[in-house]
C-alpha cells in the first residue's frame, strides 16, 4: 500500500511539473510587433499625436493582457520560476517610462513655460511603479490607471474643440526623445557585447582636459556578464526593441512632414528595419554564448549588432533633424 502511494505521489508530482512547464512555455511566447495599421484610427482622420499615444497604450495593454498577463510580480509557480518573459517585460517597461516622460515634458508642451497636461501628469509616474510590486501598490493596477489617463489624453487631442490638450510634432522635441533612445541603445549594446567578456579602456573623461570625476578609476577594466544573466540581458533587449519598434513606427506616422522636410524619413526607416531584425524568431531552445568566431553562435552578439546598427542610423537621423 505504501509503495502504491509513493508511486501515485511520484506520478502526481511529475504531472504537476509537466503542466507547469507547458504553461511556462505558453506564457513565454513573445507578443507580435505592433504594426502601423494598428496605430491608425478605425474611422475618421488621424490627428498629430494619435499614433504615438496609441502605440504607448497598445504596448502597455499588451504587456498586461498577453498570455499569462503581467508576470514580473507573480509570486506563484510557474511565473516565479520564469525569468525570460519578466526580463522582456522590464525592457518594454523601460521604453514606456522613457516615452511617457517625453510626452509629458516635450511632446505635449509648446515651450518650457507652458503647463503640463493633467492626464500625462497622472500617467507618467504610474509607469514608474516597481514592476515587482504585487500588493500595495499592485503594479498591474497602477499601469492600467496610466493607460486610462492616456486614453483620456488621446480623446482630448481628437476633440477639435479642446485646445488644452496638444501634441507638438517638432524637430527639436523629437531630437530630445532620440537622445534618450540613443543612451538606451548604447547601454544595451555594451551589456550584450559583455556576454563574451572584453577589456574596455576608460573613456569617461575623454575629450575634456578639465573634466573630473568623483573617485579615481583604472585605465582599463574587464567587463563580463555573468553566465546566469546572459539570457536575461538578451530578453530584456528583446523587450526594449519590441516596444521601441512600435514607437518608431508611430513617430513615422506623426512626424512625417518634419521628416520629409529634413529628408530624414529614410533614416528612420533604417532604424525600423534594424529593430524588426531584432524580433526574428529565436529557433534555439536556449540562448547560446559561443565565442565571437567560434563554432557555436552567440545570440547576444547578434542582437548587439542589430542594436548598434539601429543606434548608428539614429545618430544620422539626429544630425539631419538638427540641420537647418
Amino acid at each position: 500500500m505504501v509503495a502504491v502511494n509513493k508511486k501515485a505521489l511520484g506520478i502526481g508530482i511529475a504531472v504537476v511539473v509537466l503542466i507547469n512547464y507547458l504553461i511556462a512555455v505558453w506564457w513565454s511566447v513573445e507578443p507580435d510587433p505592433i504594426s502601423a495599421e494598428q496605430l491608425r484610427p478605425q474611422s475618421g482622420q488621424a490627428v498629430v499625436g494619435y499614433a504615438t499615444t496609441t502605440a504607448v497604450i497598445d504596448v502597455a495593454t499588451t504587456l498586461l493582457d498577453k498570455p499569462g498577463g503581467f508576470l514580473s510580480n507573480d509570486i506563484m509557480p510557474p511565473s516565479v520560476m520564469m525569468d525570460n518573459m519578466p526580463a522582456f517585460e522590464f525592457g518594454a517597461l523601460e521604453q514606456l517610462r522613457d516615452i511617457s516622460l517625453m510626452m509629458r515634458r516635450e511632446f505635449s508642451r509648446s515651450q518650457s513655460q507652458s503647463a503640463e497636461n493633467k492626464d500625462l501628469q497622472v500617467a507618467q509616474p504610474k509607469f514608474n511603479i516597481d514592476h515587482r510590486s504585487w500588493m500595495v501598490p499592485r503594479a498591474e493596477s497602477e499601469y492600467r490607471d496610466a493607460i486610462k489617463a492616456l486614453e483620456r489624453y488621446r480623446a482630448d487631442i481628437l476633440d477639435a474643440n479642446n485646445q488644452d490638450a496638444q501634441f507638438y510634432a517638432r524637430a527639436d522635441n523629437l531630437v530630445s526623445y532620440l537622445d534618450e533612445v540613443g543612451k538606451r541603445l548604447g547601454s544595451l549594446s555594451q551589456r550584450l557585447a559583455a556576454s563574451v567578456g572584453q577589456e574596455r579602456l576608460n573613456t569617461d573623461l575623454a575629450g575634456d582636459t578639465g573634466a573630473r570625476q568623483s573617485t579615481g578609476s583604472s585605465g582599463s577594466s574587464m567587463v563580463r556578464t555573468s553566465w546566469w544573466k546572459i539570457d536575461d540581458v538578451f530578453y530584456e533587449a528583446r523587450g526594449h526593441t519590441w516596444a521601441l519598434l512600435a514607437f518608431m513606427t508611430a513617430i513615422e506616422e506623426d512626424f512625417g512632414p518634419v521628416l520629409d522636410k529634413k529628408n530624414a524619413r529614410v533614416s528612420l526607416q533604417q532604424i525600423i528595419r534594424e529593430l524588426e531584425a531584432t524580433q526574428e524568431t529565436v529557433w534555439s531552445p536556449m540562448i547560446l554564448n559561443g565565442s565571437g568566431f567560434g563554432l557555436v553562435a552567440n545570440h547576444s552578439l547578434v542582437m548587439a549588432n542589430y542594436i548598434s546598427r539601429a543606434n548608428a542610423a539614429l545618430i544620422d537621423l539626429k544630425q539631419l533633424l538638427t540641420q537647418g
